[in-house]
């Protein structure tokens, strides 16, 4: 690699010498790479055009050259003669190497095998690379390496850049459904004194004027339910959420997740939005309803399955959610702690060990125990069930929805259930308690976690395949 170093830094100071600058200025009104492609005709062929990328590939032969520049949209190759530019760039052209980055004018015309090229007029000289791209040993293949030096990843295999532009095409996509149905996109804090909404552990930071310990933030729901006090009535955040948890193909500590709240809906409301949301995304994105994902296919066809949590429980575990002794017994079989653990904290668990795996089409799991829903109505024919679901793809949750608890008693009431036992000063949010003595409308609420919806979206096996810079662990 050192050797690669030295020989590039001459190369740059060979650069300097003929007067040209090896980082140079700015290259404007370019044409994408794919565009020119894309546009070209015969009819256009005198027709010059500007464009940029790296050199991707390289040709010579004595005064002519082939070579290909890469940009985010695709590749395009470049002739260049020393008869058309003149010695003096032909000579710069010489220095140039793998990854160099460079601007080319000339006209667009087709090859004798037929690729699409451009005949330079003209290069401009705009970055040059020190060291060699990872193609120079056929590709970046080492996962940790991909990860921590996302750059290469992304220059080195073009799955990578496409997965990530199709990750902001889909949040885009996201935007534009909700816009079109009156949501409006607001903004929370992340740094918050009580971190509430969900049940995680936190990071915590220290405001040095204030003296105050902060939490960023494990969830939204708290200030966006303020929200809907206040008479904002659609409204949704794509957020990012922190929790000082384990890391795994499937977990972040840092995620991101959209949620949203709809007055005067419920989770039946949300359940119906859901579908037509994420249906929406994989018919734009494949024009299908039946998807790749790992070695399956998905049938993301709706309607899609519902089924009660009691249901799935005993349909895969063959436990009955109201018998006690059972619950207790199949934790036991299972590893699952049960001593002084509530039995639907126990029956979550064995969900968790039997039930997920078993769910591989979407399906939405409704009706969980209200023990495990401190923030949810509960269920008409049921006081002690929850109108809750969660959305199931792939053996993975993607969604959780509520039908949002409003009555201010009744929600002091279970979250101080929720902290029994230890001193709650710090604990509970009371400002959020006192906002809902306000009012706040019926409503249904949704969170969707778009880390994992991308990952089925891109048929990508981990979360680290589908965030840039993914948290790991320090290098030895």
């Amino acid at each position: 690699m050192e050797t690669f170093l030295e020989n590039r830094i001459e190369k740059a100071n060979k650069l300097k010498e003929k007067g040209v600058n090896p980082y140079g200025e700015s290259f404007n009104h370019t044409v994408a790479l794919k565009k020119v492609i894309d546009d070209y005709s015969e009819n256009r062929e005198d027709e010059k055009i500007r464009c940029a990328g790296r050199i991707a590939t390289m040709r010579a032969h004595g005064k002519t050259a082939f070579f290909h520049i890469k940009d985010w949209s695709g590749k395009l190759q470049v002739y260049v003669k020393l008869d058309k530019i003149g010695e003096e760039k032909f000579e710069i052209f010489r220095l140039l190497d793998l990854g160099d980055i460079i601007g080319v004018e000339g006209i667009v015309f087709k090859t004798r095998t037929g690729e699409i090229t451009v005949f330079a007029d003209d290069i401009t000289v705009l970055s040059k690379a020190l060291l060699p791209p990872p193609e120079k040993w056929h590709g970046l293949k080492d996962i940790e390496t991909r990860y921590r030096q996302r750059y290469l990843d992304l220059l080195s295999n073009d799955r990578v850049m496409d997965v990530f532009l199709k990750r902001s095409s889909i949040i885009s996509s996201i935007r534009n459904f909700l816009d079109d149905k009156r949501f409006i996109e607001v903004d929370t804090p992340m740094m918050q004194p009580i971190p509430g909404g969900a049940v995680a552990r936190p990071f915590i930071t220290h405001h040095n004027v204030l003296d105050m310990d902060l939490y960023l933030r494990i969830a939204p729901e708290l200030y966006l339910k303020r929200l809907l006090v206040g008479g904002m009535e659609r409204i949704y955040e794509i957020n990012r959420n922190f929790r000082n948890e384990g890391i795994s193909t499937r977990h972040n500590p840092e995620f991101t997740m959209i949620e949203l709240y709809q007055a005067y809906s419920d989770y039946k409301g949300m359940m119906k939005l859901t579908e037509s949301l994420i249906t929406s995304l994989v018919k734009k994105l494949f024009d299908t309803f039946e998807i790749p994902y790992g070695n399956g296919i998905l049938d993301m066809t709706p309607p899609w399955r519902k089924s009660s949590f009691s249901e799935l429980l005993m349909e895969y575990a063959s436990v009955d959610l109201t018998n006690e002794d059972r619950i207790r017994k199949k934790g036991l079989e299972l590893g699952i702690k049960v001593e002084g653990i509530h039995k639907d904290i126990i029956a979550q668990e064995i969900f968790e060990h039997t039930v997920e795996k078993e769910l591989w089409n979407p399906t939405f799991v409704l009706d969980y125990p209200v023990t495990l829903c401190p923030l949810t109505k509960t269920c008409n024919n049921n006081p002690n069930l929850a109108q809750r679901f969660e959305l199931y793809i792939a053996t993975m949750e993607i969604a959780n929805s509520y039908s949002e608890l409003n009555e201010p008693l009744e929600q002091s009431k279970r979250l101080h259930e929720q902290v029994e036992g230890v001193d709650t000063e710090g604990k509970i949010d009371e400002d959020f308690l006192e906002s809902l003595k306000y009012g706040m409308p019926p409503a249904g609420g949704l969170g969707i976690g778009i880390d994992r919806l991308v990952m089925i979206l891109t048929n990508s096996p981990s979360i680290r395949d589908v965030i840039l810079f993914p948290l790991l662990r320090k290098q030895c």
